[in-house]
């Protein structure tokens, strides 16, 4: 079953209240976007397995504990997922990046996959999916059935707000996937937008309507 975590991190909590405030501009945004991934990607990769090493210190030799086992990929949802993964990288330079970009036919209310460029070797790898924002869910679980369909397998998806219907959405879809937070709001309003939320990420991000 899913493992929820919402990560309250006092940090965590200031800069998404100003990423929240409607009067944050779209270069400080981006700034706290990147901020908030960095501190949760942190919490994120907690349980990364570790193996021994030798190394030789200055002054003698010793033993060390470096990540082993699988590496990392990190995979945000276009478009607005790219926000978080400068923040990432800072933490984890070593990981490859790919990128899923989806919508939903109105008609069909399929999704429909216009971009998916992903590690060669993305079954081998722990995979992080980034998205700002987990509202209806769709997107997030759409995503996570593509990545499956390409060989991913250890998947974990982080995002900075949250609604319980997105979560529930998820957890229904994909049981085998833990889902990272740094808030979980009150609800849905009619239109599909996370209350209290931040608006549109994606258009704060990058400065369009």
């Amino acid at each position: 079953m899913s493992k929820v975590t919402q990560i309250a991190h006092p940090l965590i909590l200031h800069k998404l209240a100003l990423i929240r405030d409607k009067n944050t501009g779209s270069k400080d945004f981006r700034e706290l976007v990147e901020e908030v991934a960095m501190l949760m990607a942190y919490e994120v990769t907690r349980d990364l397995q570790l193996h021994e090493v030798e190394i030789q210190t200055p002054i003698c030799t010793t033993k060390c504990k470096m990540l082993a086992g699988k590496k990392v990929a990190i995979v945000p949802i276009l478009r607005a997922g790219l926000g978080m993964v400068d923040g990432m990288l800072k933490l984890i330079p070593a990981a490859k990046v790919g990128h899923i970009g989806l919508y939903r036919d109105e008609k069909t209310l399929k999704p429909v996959e216009y971009f998916c460029k992903l590690p060669q070797d993305i079954g081998e790898r722990d995979v992080i999916v980034t998205d700002p924002m987990l509202a209806t869910g769709g997107s997030a679980a759409d995503a996570i059935t593509l990545l499956k369909k390409r060989g991913a397998k250890n998947i974990r998806l982080m995002c900075l707000i949250s609604a319980p219907e997105g979560i529930q959405a998820v957890m229904d879809a994909h049981p085998d996937v833990d889902i990272y937070v740094g808030s979980i709001d009150e609800k849905l309003d009619e239109n599909g937008y996370i209350v209290p939320g931040l608006g549109d990420a994606g258009d704060r991000l990058f400065g369009t309507k």
